[in-house]
C-alpha cells in the first residue's frame, strides 16, 4: 500500500515505524526503571509510609493553618502582578512603537534594563528600599517586593511579546484604517491591539504561569508565606514528611497553572470564533528575535 507524503515530512515506512516502536518501548522501559528507582529510594527512607502522607486526608489543621493561608498569598502576589504588569507592560510595548525617538528610547531603555536583571535581585532591592525608605511593616513588606519585582521583571517582558504581537499583524490592517481617516492613537486602540491579542495570547499566558512560580522565589528567600515557605513548618510539625510536603504543593501549582491555562485556551478559542484574530500566533522566540532599543523597524501605524 502507497503512503501519501504530508506537507512537511513523509510518512514512515514500515522500517521505520518498527525503528520508532523499538525507540518508544525502550524509553518507557528506561522511565520505568527511573520510577522504580526513585521510589525504592524513597521507601528506603521511610517517605512512603502512610503516616507521612495521611495528614493531608486526615488532618484538616494542615490545610487551614498553612496550605490555604499560603495559597491564598500566592493567589494575591500573582494576581496583583499580573493586574499592574499586564497593562504597564502593553505601555511600554506600546511605547517602543513610538515615531518618536525619546519615548521609543525611553521605553527601550526601561525594557531591556529591566529584562537583564533577575528577578530574585529585583525582589531584593525592592526589599531593602521599603524597608529603608518606607514606613512598611515587617509583616507585609514581603508581599510588597515579591510584587514589585515580578511587575518589574514581568512587565519588561510582557513589552516585548505586545510588540511582537502588533508587528505580527499584515500592514494592510494599518492602511485601512488610514484609508477610513483614522488617527494612529485610534488605529492602536481600536484595530491594531484588539487584532493582535490572540496572536499574544500564548506567549502572555506563559508569562502569566512565569508569574505564577516565581513567587516562590518570595518565600525562599524574603520570608513570604506563599506556598513554598510553608515546607518547612509543615514538615516539622508532621513527623519530617519533608517528600510529602513537597509533592502537595507541586500538584496545587501544577493545577493552579492548568486552571490559567486552562481559561487562556477558552478565551483564545472565543475570540478566534469571534473573527478578530489574524491567524498569527507570537511564541516566546519571536519576543527575542525583536530590534534591541536602538533598532526601530517601524510600528504597523508610526504610532507616537
Amino acid at each position: 500500500m502507497k503512503t501519501r507524503p504530508t506537507v512537511l515530512y513523509d510518512v514512515p515506512g514500515p522500517r521505520a515505524r518498527r525503528r520508532n516502536l523499538l525507540w518508544t518501548l525502550l524509553f518507557l522501559v528506561a522511565l520505568a526503571l527511573v520510577v522504580w528507582w526513585v521510589l525504592a529510594g524513597l521507601a528506603a527512607k521511610n517517605q512512603l509510609e502512610w503516616s507521612k502522607w495521611a495528614p493531608f486526608f486526615t488532618d484538616a489543621r494542615v490545610w487551614e493553618t498553612y496550605l490555604l493561608p499560603a495559597l491564598e498569598n500566592t493567589v494575591l502576589a500573582a494576581g496583583l502582578a499580573m493586574v499592574i504588569a499586564l497593562p504597564l507592560g502593553a505601555l511600554l510595548g506600546v511605547s517602543r512603537l513610538s515615531e518618536h525617538r525619546t519615548v521609543r528610547g525611553g521605553a527601550g531603555t526601561v525594557v531591556e534594563f529591566f529584562r537583564a536583571i533577575p528577578v530574585l535581585i529585583l525582589m531584593l532591592f525592592a526589599n531593602a528600599a521599603y524597608s529603608e525608605f518606607t514606613d512598611i511593616s515587617p509583616d507585609t513588606r514581603p508581599l510588597y517586593a515579591v510584587v514589585t519585582g515580578l511587575v518589574l521583571y514581568n512587565a519588561s517582558v510582557l513589552a516585548e511579546v505586545v510588540r511582537a504581537g502588533i508587528l505580527s499583524l499584515p500592514s494592510g490592517q494599518t492602511d485601512a484604517a488610514k484609508a477610513i481617516g483614522m488617527r494612529k492613537g485610534q488605529t492602536m486602540a481600536y484595530v491594531l491591539l484588539p487584532q493582535s491579542v490572540t496572536a499574544m495570547l500564548p506567549a502572555l499566558v506563559s508569562q502569566l504561569v512565569v508569574i505564577v512560580k516565581d513567587t516562590a522565589l518570595g518565600g525562599a528567600m524574603l520570608g513570604f508565606s506563599e506556598l513554598l515557605a510553608s515546607v518547612r513548618p509543615m514538615s516539622a510539625n508532621y513527623g519530617a514528611n519533608t517528600i510529602a510536603c513537597f509533592t502537595v504543593v507541586a500538584v496545587i501549582f501544577v493545577l493552579l497553572n492548568f486552571a490559567l491555562t486552562s481559561f487562556a485556551s477558552w478565551l483564545e478559542g472565543r475570540l478566534r470564533r469571534g473573527k478578530r484574530s489574524t491567524g498569527a500566533v507570537v511564541g516566546a522566540g519571536a519576543v527575542e528575535e525583536l530590534a534591541t532599543p536602538g533598532e526601530h523597524r517601524g510600528p504597523p501605524d508610526g504610532t507616537p
